[in-house]
């Protein structure tokens, strides 16, 4: 499977979130905005955090916000947020993170695939620090593939 296009209504740079469930809410909105998903996978994905921890925030300064396909994904994509501060989450050694990426499937398969394929954009650990100095969508787009 190939990675899904980041359109640039899918991400949004400096960011301000008060906490990781705004900053969470923020990669939903941007989801949102480029046609991925309806108004309730935000919650969702604050929900997954809610249930079983911090497991999301998946290297130093990255969370990879996502939730189960359901109908309030209307196709699969991806979305990044950088933010203005950086956001505990709680994880123990991956805190705080600058960098949200939203991820939404519409199948479990396209779901299990491309956590998998998001998350190893960050075996190379100096991406999230790049992004996070990113200055524009396009210049975001542009680190990533």
């Amino acid at each position: 499977m190939e990675q899904p296009s980041l359109p640039l209504p899918a991400v949004s740079v400096g960011v301000s979130a008060a906490d990781w469930r705004e900053a969470i809410r923020s990669a939903g909105e941007a989801l949102e905005s480029a046609g991925t998903t309806g108004p309730g996978y935000a919650d969702r994905m604050v929900a997954m955090v809610d249930d079983h921890g911090p497991y999301i925030v998946i290297a130093p300064g990255v969370a990879l916000a996502h939730a189960r396909p359901d109908d309030d994904v209307r196709r699969t994509g991806w979305a990044v947020v950088t933010l203005a501060e950086p956001v505990v989450f709680g994880h123990p050694h991956h805190d705080p993170v600058s960098v949200v990426v939203g991820f939404a499937a519409t199948e479990p398969d396209a779901h299990v695939t491309g956590v998998a394929r998001i998350a190893n954009l960050f075996n190379d650990e100096s991406l999230a620090a790049a992004l996070a100095r990113a200055t524009s969508p396009d210049a975001v787009r542009a680190l990533l593939p």
